[in-house]
Formats: structure tokens, sequence, C-alpha cells
């Protein structure tokens, strides 16, 4: 009984670990900041679109925003981060995010949205600080 109680006890503090871990904003993307950020290279669209976000770790996800999704970060080693996430209502994703400068951020990103692959290149320029014009995050 002392063995069993004892691997949930090491089990859930795994969990808890791999928890915080997730949680954590990447160390490569810790030079940016939060904001209002232009999203070039987005297919099928004419104009950047613009989003305000409290992290750019967010952009990460870009195909699924607005949605719930839990993020994982795979590999850390500034000046990149690799992530994967799942989101709850189906689809997911993995982005490598290359921080340029502390307002330019390189994404790869490939998944699966709507039951289909994509797979692009974006390029997310922060022009600001968010403001109640702008909008909340899309």
């Amino acid at each position: 009984m002392n063995r069993i109680r004892s691997l949930w006890v090491a089990a859930g503090g795994a969990i808890a670990v791999l928890a915080l871990g997730a949680a954590q904003r990447p160390a490569a993307l810790a030079p940016s900041s939060g904001g209002l950020w232009e999203i070039s290279g987005v297919p099928g669209v004419k104009a950047a679109p613009r989003m305000c976000v409290a992290d750019p770790a967010m952009l990460a996800q870009f195909e699924h925003r607005g949605k719930s999704c839990t993020r994982v970060v795979i590999s850390d080693a500034p000046p990149s981060t690799v992530v994967h996430y799942t989101c709850s209502a189906g689809g997911f994703g993995r982005s490598k995010m290359t921080l340029i400068t502390p307002r330019s951020i390189r994404i790869e990103t490939q998944g699966i949205s709507d039951d289909l692959p994509f797979n692009y290149l974006l390029q997310a320029r922060r022009i600001g600080d968010c403001t109640v014009a702008a909008g909340r995050s899309h």
C-alpha cells in the first residue's frame, strides 16, 4: 500500500513539474513583450491582420487563435523556441518561433485545422501597445 501511495505522490509531482514548465514563457521570447502585433504572410489574406496579445508566445497558435488550446514548449534555445499545441475543440499545431528583434518574430507553423493540414510562414511585427480601439485577441 505504501508503494502505491509513493507512486501516486511521485506521479503527481511529475505532473506538477510538467504543468509548471508548460506555463512558463519561453526564454527565446523573453526580450519581446505583449502588445499590438501585425501578422504578415497569412494565406489568402490581403491586409495583414492585427492581434492584441498579452504574451507573444500566444502567436504560436495563430491558426487556432481565439480557441482554447494547451501549449507545451518542446525546445527553447534563444533565439528560437518550438511550441506544440493541442486545442480542445480539435486541431493542433507545431510552431517554431524565431526572435529576430524584440519587435519582430518569424513563425514557421504547421498542423491540422478543420480536419485539413496547414503549413506556412508568418512574420509578426509589434506595432504598439494595445488600446481599447485595437480590440481583443482574435
